[in-house]
């Protein structure tokens, strides 16, 4: 019995032998492979001297010109003779001696609050009018001759009207600013509304979406990159437009600061206030570009 016992018990199974691969180790690559060429210094070099030697040339030119005709002229200052009044003017920008007498800091910072003020109302109703008008036909035919009449306008035109409504110059100026920036916001707004692809309005009918559904999650971010180049041409046009308004109305401003410069014949205070309002102006620019680019990427 023992014996048959012992014959049912098969043998365990001999393990197979495991293969055991090599491990292939690639061969060492040289240092100067690891560099790509467009990341090398002498690429690099380059790059820079690309991006920076031509405005260089550019600044060059300008201050060459600008010397020579001060040299031939007599009455215009000198890139020089500029540069130790602005050393002088911007070693205390933000004095005070009273309210007409301020230095330029101040002015840079009322005009921008008069922009501000201004392009924020102008922005509040702009932006909601170019949406109305791109998404209802009816609405836009019904704007359409009265933007095209109001919009060739100057906007110094409406200045006296803004001093004989508000008997102030502060929010004459403001006003001023307001209706000459809200024309891009509408017309760039409108335009990326009614450049939205039908399929995606009528997806939303079928699906029926709200309509402050089809404007959060289908139109703006459609008609954003739109929105933002309006914003942008109205900013400039409103920095533009508040020195012609400020030199008119008076007060405190940098358009009102070059007029005040001009009538104590300090010409060289002249030419710096055209570098700082080429500078803001580039400034605020420059802002709305990265605020552009971001918005676009986030949207994506």
């Amino acid at each position: 019995m023992s014996t048959i016992a012992l014959k049912l018990v098969e043998a365990p199974a001999a393990a197979e032998p495991v293969a055991v691969k090599a491990a292939v180790v690639p061969a060492p690559t040289p240092a100067s492979a690891l560099v790509e060429p467009a990341t090398r210094p002498g690429e690099r070099l380059r790059e820079v001297l690309r991006v920076v030697i031509p405005p260089l040339f550019g600044v060059a030119l300008m201050i060459g010109i600008w010397a020579l005709v001060a040299i031939k002229s007599g009455n215009i200052p000198g890139p020089d003779k500029t540069w130790a009044a602005a050393l002088k003017l911007f070693a205390d920008p933000f004095y005070r001696n009273g309210p007409n007498d301020q230095g330029i800091g101040w002015n840079v910072l009322s005009s921008l609050q008069r922009v501000g003020i201004g392009f924020g109302f102008a922005a509040l109703v702009g932006i909601p009018m170019g949406f109305l008008l791109g998404r209802f036909t009816f609405m836009n035919r019904m704007f359409e001759p009265i933007i095209s009449l109001l919009r060739p306008v100057s906007p110094l035109a409406w200045l006296p009207i803004g001093l004989l409504v508000f008997q102030k110059a502060d929010p004459a100026a403001t006003w001023t600013i307001f209706i000459c920036s809200i024309w891009p916001m509408i017309l760039n707004t409108a335009q990326g509304v009614q450049r939205v692809p039908q399929d995606y309005l009528n997806v939303a009918r079928v699906l029926g979406l709200p309509e402050t559904k089809v404007i959060t999650k289908i139109l703006f971010p459609a008609v954003l990159p739109y929105m933002l180049t309006g914003i942008r041409l109205s900013i400039g046009t409103a920095w533009l437009v508040i020195v012609a308004a400020e030199m008119l109305t008076g007060g405190v401003g940098i358009g009102f600061w070059v007029w005040d410069e001009w009538n104590n014949l300090k010409v060289e205070h002249i030419v710096i206030a055209i570098f700082v309002i080429g500078i803001v102006g580039l400034v605020l620019e420059t802002m709305l570009l990265m605020l552009a680019k971001r918005f676009s990427y986030e949207s994506r």
